[in-house]
């Protein structure tokens, strides 16, 4: 039967998503990439200068705090963030990714710029947790929003790898941070060097916020909110941009045209019966590859300076150049293995990057209580077992941000990410007085099989529940809640590609 010709109609008839994964890749993308995935820099910085700037920080002449107290800061960078994810997360599918990823990036650079003003004395080191709060909500907040935007924008073919390649720019912030914090603690006096070292963070935001005011927002949110105009002057901005670049653009199946009725907002408790009712595998998946990487990279992470120390008697002034090799090792995981991740396909390996890091952690745990390595040859092991680990975590995050509904896919991000940052607290908690004061090789050792073993876990569940969504448009991975047809005769027709006569 033809649809009655009215426009009360509240369908939409759409080629956007399809626009969007026959395009080549450009300078735009190269550009988008750029300068949504400096959140991760900025997150391996921030963790990293926090992790060694801390003993400047129990100085008389800086701000006088007691080593706990300093522990703490941690901890409320973590709360921040978590709160940061889910509150932005939710903002974000509500009010567009671009207001969310400038928004997000705004709340940071004050947040981080105004620990490096904290006062001392007194009871200023509560000043200094709400700064970290607020620096840790505005990345929690880029995780959800950045995420999204990127997997909307980026085509289907190249998704894989981009997402890894971003998410492992973590430890590249790591690395970062490390060579800023080496200089600023032996060039700069205690009393202004930790300072230096946190204002680093806000000036590199301050100059991506100007590259991301000329990014469009992401056609396919517009579209899903029903807003055919804005969507359409947002992807031709993109595809004018990449046949500047790549002259003539691709044609359009117009076989993938989809059918769209804009749903009502959907809340967290929307989100749950989604996850639960609609996608039970698919959260079971989220939930095991998010919490077993998280778990095991805070707990191996937060102590490495201390097993470093107390274990191998390495200079606490030392430690740094330790962390660069294993900063190293994460940040080139995902960028030499992710094109495989597009072309070997996700199960495969997101269960084999899991499950092989588990057995090599699993190894080296044992070296490591029979007392065969030492500092350098331990670091060496560390750096070949979270190569693939990094992969491996970084295709979690993959994949919590492509296997669910755009209408809800911020919201899910942050969810898992919440999740598996409260796990990632307990391990460093754990694996802290696993190590106690260095003589029982044993404990830690257990704790090393059980973050091994978790790995495994994660793998085991890929292989069982892993989405096979290599090359594929997000709409086929995961039917958007307001996408009800495809194809679709209905009376709008929004998102077709220009014309010759429209030039």
């Amino acid at each position: 039967m033809a649809t009655s010709m009215t426009t009360s109609s509240p369908n939409i008839r759409s080629l956007i998503p399809a626009r969007i994964d026959r395009l080549p890749w450009s300078k735009f993308h190269t550009r988008l990439v750029v300068a949504l995935g400096v959140a991760w820099v900025l997150d391996g910085l921030e963790i990293t200068i926090a992790s060694n700037v801390g003993p400047d920080l129990t100085l008389h002449n800086t701000l006088n705090m007691s080593a706990g107290a300093v522990s703490d800061i941690a901890w409320w960078y973590l709360i921040g963030e978590v709160i940061g994810a889910l509150f932005f997360g939710r903002l974000s599918d509500k009010l567009g990714r671009k207001n969310l990823f400038m928004v997000t990036l705004g709340v940071y650079l004050v947040g981080s710029g105004l620990t490096a003003l904290t006062p001392a004395g007194g009871y200023w080191f509560i000043f200094l947790y709400a700064t970290r709060v607020i620096a840790g909500a505005g990345i929690g907040g880029e995780y959800a929003a950045i995420n999204s935007a990127i997997d909307e924008m980026i085509p289907a073919k190249y998704r894989g790898r981009v997402d890894l390649a971003v998410n492992g720019t973590y430890w590249a912030g790591a690395f970062l941070g490390t060579i800023v914090t080496l200089w600023a603690l032996n060039h700069v006096t205690p009393v202004w060097g930790w300072r230096v070292a946190y204002l680093v963070g806000p000036v590199l935001a301050l100059v991506i916020i100007f590259v991301r005011r000329h990014l469009p927002e992401s056609p396919r949110w517009q579209i899903m909110h029903g807003r055919q105009q804005q969507a359409e002057g947002s992807i031709r901005e993109i595809e004018d941009d990449v046949a500047a670049t790549k002259g003539e653009l691709p044609p359009v199946d117009p076989s993938r045209e989809i059918e769209i009725r804009p749903t009502d907002k959907i809340g967290y408790l929307a989100l749950l019966r989604v996850l639960f009712k609609h996608y039970p595998s698919r959260s079971v998946l989220g939930a095991a590859l998010m919490i077993t990487q998280s778990f095991l990279y805070n707990a191996i992470f937060f102590t490495y300076g201390l097993v470093l120390e107390f274990f191998f008697h390495v200079n606490p002034k030392d430690t740094a150049y330790y962390f660069m090799a294993f900063a190293v090792g994460n940040l080139l995981g995902p960028l030499t293995l992710g094109r495989l991740f597009d072309t070997v396909g996700r199960r495969k390996m997101i269960s084999g990057t899991y499950i092989l890091s588990g057995i090599l952690l699993a190894v080296s745990a044992e070296l490591f209580r029979v007392g065969s390595l030492n500092a350098t040859t331990q670091t060496i092991c560390w750096t070949v077992v979270f190569f693939f680990a990094s992969a491996g975590a970084s295709a979690g995050y993959l994949t919590v941000s492509e296997i669910f509904p755009l209408e809800v896919r911020a919201k899910a991000i942050a969810v898992f990410f919440a999740i598996a940052q409260l796990f990632g607290a307990f391990g460093s908690h754990w694996y802290g007085h696993l190590i106690g004061n260095g003589t029982d090789r044993n404990a830690l050792f257990a704790g090393y099989i059980v973050g091994a073993a978790a790995m495994i876990f994660g793998g085991v569940i890929a292989i069982f529940c892993a989405v096979d969504a290599e090359g594929k448009s997000l709409e086929d991975v995961a039917t958007p809640l307001s996408v009800i047809a495809k194809p679709a005769q209905t009376i709008f027709r929004t998102g077709a590609p220009p014309t010759a006569s429209e030039g």
